[in-house]
């Protein structure tokens, strides 16, 4: 890791945000040779790999050549090759160097994680996208010497039993000696102490973030996370925390929650007794109706909020705007455990109408149009990144450096346009989140949109969605969709019952409404958990080894993920039957 960091600072150290626009354009310009360019690269640097050899490829990097050999792949296709790396083998499986370090997927989407390969092409990838990223909405939202309350968390590192280091992606770019340099070039050097960042508990690290942010609470310029979920996150805890928070600032002394000695020995270096200071944040938080606009008033110089805040993410932008007020919430990169895809060049547009253009040096995209994915289609015919057309949805195909080749991604993705000659496009959902029980086809989007819409009745009491998720009941014919909520506060039966039917009645996937109305499809089932219930299933996977700051709430709990269901049906206190179709 050491090399490709001292290789990373030198390209860090010549940042220059026109040249990064000027060099951006032209990529974009000329995207299709751009793409031939970067497979070629990929393919000559990992010629030696095992896996390119047995495919009959023979040295020849050319698209057309490429398709012809190289099967599209999913995880478990690559993942005898993995398991093999993994156990030690390191001899070039999937890529001409060896990997000595792989990334561990958050595990949320199918309830088991991954091991994904990692390697310094990329690092370079991410720095690549964060400069892009950096320099778009440093036009709109200029930044000259802030300092960023990052509420960001290393996951524990483990070495598998072949002596392979595993990690969270998150983790491998923020250990990575040529994070630091970059996020001190794009102005996003955080408050708090890399033992606050690295701490193996992120209770611990959360406490400390938000103490840090107090103490520089002029200097913050940017508050950010790796997703909209752990901004949320963070702020519902300081509401239970607050005073605690003031009370250490007030006599320089560190709670006693946290235990870890290095995280206390730094934040010893940052504590000293601060009246006044405890004083103002005391009254500002006394001052605050419902904690509306929290965010402002504890940083006054804040110029934006950012993060991950689309797919499933879009669910928390209602609290988000709430704690943030008046300050511009903006959604970074788009981008995975495998890999990053494309940039938001456009911050001003609200989260949920972002769009991302795809950065076609980064990686080699195809891209399969989602009307071959009915089951009609035998063989399935990716498009490349400039043939995509408007208007038409696609599940993104990825080759990236590290040894995935041909890798369906399972994101689905609408073209929205061009910039230049590269598509840019909106996210929509996880193609392989399905609720589905017979003809029907419900999305992770379209369980979004009946909890909004549904979820609305809860608003006219002054409750919200903390969180959801569901699952598909076949323990009686017909089967049907459970929905779990956690709410807010406590709601009546009469709105609970109003909010289920609400919830059947909005999906509106022709298979699901004609199999409810034959009842093919039973009462859809709203069933309530106590709080703290979601926070039980993220501490599920923190302790799997995920970062708290990868964390996604799995939408659809499949039948692998045991776990995370027990733990949910453990903390029902009330369940209701939907009336719709009746």
């Amino acid at each position: 890791m050491v090399e490709g960091g001292v290789k990373m600072k030198e390209i860090i150290e010549k940042f220059d945000l026109e040249k990064v626009i000027e060099e951006f354009e032209s990529l974009t310009q000329d995207a299709e040779n751009v793409q031939k360019e970067t497979l070629k690269r990929i393919l000559e640097g990992n010629a030696s790999a095992e896996y390119l050899q047995s495919l009959g490829l023979n040295g020849r990097t050319d698209p057309e050549s490429f398709k012809a050999c190289v099967p599209l792949v999913t995880y478990k296709d690559l993942e005898p090759y993995i398991n093999r790396i993994v156990d030690g083998d390191f001899s070039p499986i999937l890529t001409g160097k060896p990997i000595t370090d792989v990334s561990l997927s958050s595990g949320t989407s199918q309830g088991k994680q991954k091991y994904i390969p990692w390697n310094d092409e990329l690092f370079e990838t991410t720095v690549k996208i964060y400069q892009t990223s950096f320099v778009f909405r440093n036009k709109e939202f200029p930044i000259q010497n802030g300092k960023a309350l990052s509420f960001i968390y290393s996951s524990k590192l483990s070495q598998t039993k072949g002596g392979v280091t595993a990690g969270t992606a998150t983790t491998n770019v923020f250990r990575n000696p040529g994070f630091k340099h970059a996020m001190n070039a794009f102005k996003s050097d955080s408050v708090s102490p890399d033992e606050v960042i690295f701490s193996p508990d992120f209770h611990q690290s959360l406490y400390c973030h938000l103490l840090c942010g107090l103490f520089f609470r002029e200097e913050v310029s940017l508050i950010s996370s790796t997703f909209a979920h752990s901004l949320v996150y963070a702020f519902r805890t300081f509401e239970q925390v607050w005073e605690e928070l003031v009370f250490d600032i007030r006599e320089g002394v560190l709670s006693n929650r946290v235990t870890h000695p290095s995280i206390r020995t730094a934040m010893s270096k940052l504590l000293k007794p601060n009246p006044e200071l405890a004083n103002l944040i005391h009254k500002k938080c006394i001052g605050l109706s419902d904690w509306y606009g929290l965010i402002p008033e504890l940083f006054p110089n804040v110029k934006y909020v950012l993060g991950i805040m689309t797919g499933s993410m879009e669910h928390y932008l209602k609290k988000l705007r709430h704690y943030a007020g008046e300050v511009p919430l903006l959604t970074s990169e788009y981008g995975a455990s495998e890999g990053w895809i494309a940039s938001n060049v456009n911050p001003k547009v609200a989260p949920e109408f972002a769009t991302y253009v795809v950065l076609p040096q980064i990686a080699y995209f195809e891209f399969i149009p989602l009307k071959q994915l009915d089951g009609t289609k035998v063989e399935l015919e990716p498009v490349g990144l400039t043939h995509v057309k408007i208007g038409e949805d696609y599940e993104i195909v990825l080759t990236n450096p590290a040894g995935l080749y041909r890798y369906r991604l399972g994101d689905a993705v609408k073209v929205i346009g061009f910039h230049k000659s590269a598509p840019e496009i909106k996210f929509l959902c996880r193609s392989n989140l399905m609720l589905t029980i017979n003809i029907d086809k419900n999305t992770e989007n379209d369980l979004q949109i009946s909890v909004e819409t549904s979820s609305k009745m809860l608003a006219e009491e002054k409750m919200e969605v903390i969180d959801y998720t569901s699952y598909i009941d076949l323990s009686n014919d017909p089967g049907h969709y459970v929905i779990f909520w956690e709410i807010s506060g406590e709601a009546s039966d009469a709105v609970l019952y109003e909010c289920c039917t609400c919830l059947d009645k909005s999906f509106v996937d022709a298979g699901y409404v004609s199999s409810r109305k034959v009842k093919g499809i039973g009462a859809l089932e709203l069933r309530l958990v106590r709080k703290g219930t979601f926070q039980k299933i993220l501490e599920h996977y923190v302790g799997l080894g995920s970062s708290a700051a990868q964390f996604k709430t799995p939408r659809c709990i499949g039948p692998t993920n045991t776990k995370v269901l027990q733990i949910l049906l453990e903390n029902v206190v009330k369940n209701y039957i939907s009336s719709a179709y009746n």
